[in-house]
């Protein structure tokens, strides 16, 4: 590992475990996992999806909307690997997925027409719990390293603790609670993105890029910023200039 991956590693770390004290927005670090993910592990996207209380996968995070779009057809469909993985709690590979057409037909055909020729799915857990599952998509046939692997999987794991610490975990009725809001909050950052891009002409995109930058320039939480938007609290017009450069960020403290 050179020198430089090896900061950019640690410091991914650090961005996720810093979540374990600070009162932190779920939607936001799941993305940045996702997207720290894609960028460590070189591959070309990665998405999240996450249980309901009744164990329904639903999508949480997505890397981009290329690998967003696939992870809701796996849902649609009920076929792929990423609904494997968290079946069975182990991970699913396939190095070339036109040899597993047959494995997942439907699944197969969308993410070969969208680019993809691999994929990795690592299991979401905290002890017995199955959470979710993380999807690695690369644009060829090929397979991760094992080190590639083990790193994927690191950063999973403390994800897991951050969304559910032992607290949490002991109660299911608060472990329940937690994800569901997790869930919930995904949902407004969706329609957010739709209103931004109607009302901005932007693509899905530039639209979620607005909602986050506005976000950390204001020092507000990604969610909250995606309510008050679908909500009409905060006009979609500031945030498309915002993110033109023709309004610039508040100044320091």
């Amino acid at each position: 590992m050179t020198e430089s991956r090896e900061r950019e590693v640690v410091a991914a770390f650090v961005e996720v475990a810093n979540e374990l004290v600070d009162d932190y927005d779920v939607v936001e670090m799941l993305t940045r996992l996702t997207m720290n993910c894609a960028r460590l592990l070189d591959v070309a996207s990665a998405g999240l999806l996450l249980a309901d209380a009744g164990g329904v996968l639903h999508l949480a995070a997505a890397s981009s909307e290329r690998v967003r779009d696939l992870e809701v057809l796996q849902l649609q469909r009920d076929e792929g690997p990423c609904l494997d993985c968290f079946h069975r709690r182990e991970a699913v590979v396939s190095l070339d997925l036109q040899r597993d057409h047959e494995r997942w037909p439907r699944f197969v055909q969308a993410a070969v027409e969208a680019g993809y020729g691999s994929v990795h799915a690592l299991p979401m857990r905290l002890r017995d719990t199955a959470l979710g599952t993380l999807g690695l998509f690369g644009n060829d046939p090929s397979g991760l390293t094992d080190d590639d692997l083990a790193l994927a999987q690191a950063l999973v794991h403390v994800a897991s603790v951050v969304i559910v610490n032992d607290r949490i975990a002991t109660d299911r009725d608060l472990l329940n609670s937690q994800l569901q809001h997790a869930l919930t909050s995904r949902i407004a950052l969706e329609q957010a993105k739709g209103v931004m891009a109607h009302a901005g002409g932007l693509s899905m995109e530039d639209a979620f890029d607005a909602l986050r930058r506005y976000a950390r320039d204001h020092g507000r939480r990604l969610t909250e910023v995606a309510r008050a938007v679908v909500a009409r609290d905060l006009p979609a017009d500031v945030l498309v200039a915002h993110l033109r450069g023709s309004v610039p960020p508040p100044p320091p403290g």
